[in-house]
């Protein structure tokens, strides 16, 4: 049960977003334009990096949801890469570049000041640019607040998975924006 009124008894962040039109709309537009705007970096890995924060930070809606999202729209529904990634990021099949980036994101949703010189080397040396870099720091602080947001507040929490394949279904064709 929520901490606080959620109109509709919308699930996740949409229920609480929908207590505070303005802030839901503003937050919306930041979740559009993370994973959505223009980045060198996929949709999909960014919905990767999305779950794979959230599951280290053990927000069930943020996982299940962002999980769905980098399935759709990395390979067509198939969990098999973001399972991988969020059980052992060591021998997930992803490249050298996008295991570097979930490391940095990784030790950002430790401490942004868990992000060394030999982080960023590594993403560099793996082939990441610093947008890549950039936008993999931003996306998974953000998704930080996102998760203490939802968990904060106790919004609601499905536990059947479909319904989290079905939000990440809409996401990855729809975006962010209600």
């Amino acid at each position: 049960m929520p901490h606080i009124a959620v109109p509709q008894q919308r699930p996740g962040i949409r229920g609480l977003m929908d207590s505070k039109p303005a802030s839901g709309r503003a937050l919306s537009e930041l979740a559009e334009q993370l994973l959505r705007g223009e980045s060198p970096l996929t949709v999909g890995e960014r919905e990767l990096i999305a779950a794979f924060v959230s599951a280290r930070n053990e927000t069930r809606y943020c996982t299940g949801s962002h999980s769905a999202a980098a399935a759709h729209t990395l390979s067509g529904g198939d969990y098999t890469v973001v399972d991988a990634v969020k059980r052992d990021l060591a021998t997930a099949p992803v490249s050298d570049r996008m295991r570097a980036l979930l490391e940095i994101a990784g030790q950002v949703q430790i401490s942004g000041l868990a992000v060394t010189e030999e982080h960023i080397a590594a993403a560099r040396a793996a082939g990441a640019d610093d947008e890549s870099i950039h936008d993999t720091v931003l996306v998974a602080a953000s998704f930080c607040m996102f998760n203490r947001y939802v968990d904060g507040l106790a919004a609601i929490t499905p536990d059947d998975p479909a319904v989290y394949d079905e939000i990440g279904e809409r996401l990855a064709a729809k975006g962010y924006l209600p």
